[in-house]
């Protein structure tokens, strides 16, 4: 999750609460007195004291004076939203169940996933992008190129790992482990 904290005479800031070490989390689970599931849980519940944690100890990588108590901000100045990765994985998730139950087709899946970008999506045109991009049917969208099938030349072929065959150096100048003097010992 990420909060974006927006002080009354500045910019949005975002701080990502997956960017915690685990001692900051530690500092911050006794600092407010929860485990970190209860933050974690928190943080989805828009809880301040979660919220304010969170801020409080990423913004003490560049003040680290700041004390908890000296951070204290309106509670209208704190939101949560998910990150880029928390989205892609809700949204694929949601339009895995398309199939799996016939009312869950791309357009209702696409229909309820609607206001996640503006609601809870710390990236709204990413939301917006993957939600388009998933609610295409399959059949629209170009096929992937598959890895590792062979490259059509004209007529020529080249020596693969399982050949016979030694490969020819690229240039004259490069040589070849087969051409290259051995290095002299120095023992």
């Amino acid at each position: 999750m990420i909060v974006i904290y927006t002080p009354a005479d500045g910019e949005p800031e975002h701080y990502d609460a997956n960017d915690l070490l685990v001692s900051e989390a530690s500092i911050v689970q006794r600092t407010i007195d929860m485990k970190w599931d209860q933050i974690k849980q928190g943080l989805e519940g828009e809880d301040l004291d979660a919220m304010r944690g969170i801020v409080w100890i990423l913004k003490k990588r560049h003040q680290p004076n700041l004390r908890f108590g000296e951070f204290d901000c309106r509670v209208g100045e704190m939101v949560t939203r998910m990150s880029r990765r928390e989205v892609t994985d809700y949204v694929e998730n949601a339009f895995a169940m398309v199939g799996a139950e016939p009312e869950a087709t791309r357009e209702r899946v696409a229909e309820i996933l609607a206001e996640l970008p503006d609601t809870a999506a710390a990236d709204p045109e990413h939301a917006r992008e993957l939600i388009a991009r998933l609610a295409r049917d399959p059949k629209d969208q170009p096929a992937p190129e598959e890895p590792g099938e062979p490259e059509e030349h004209s007529g020529l072929s080249s020596p693969t790992p399982t050949s016979n065959e030694p490969e020819t150096a690229s240039s004259p100048s490069s040589p070849t482990s087969s051409t290259s003097p051995l290095p002299e010992s120095t023992a």
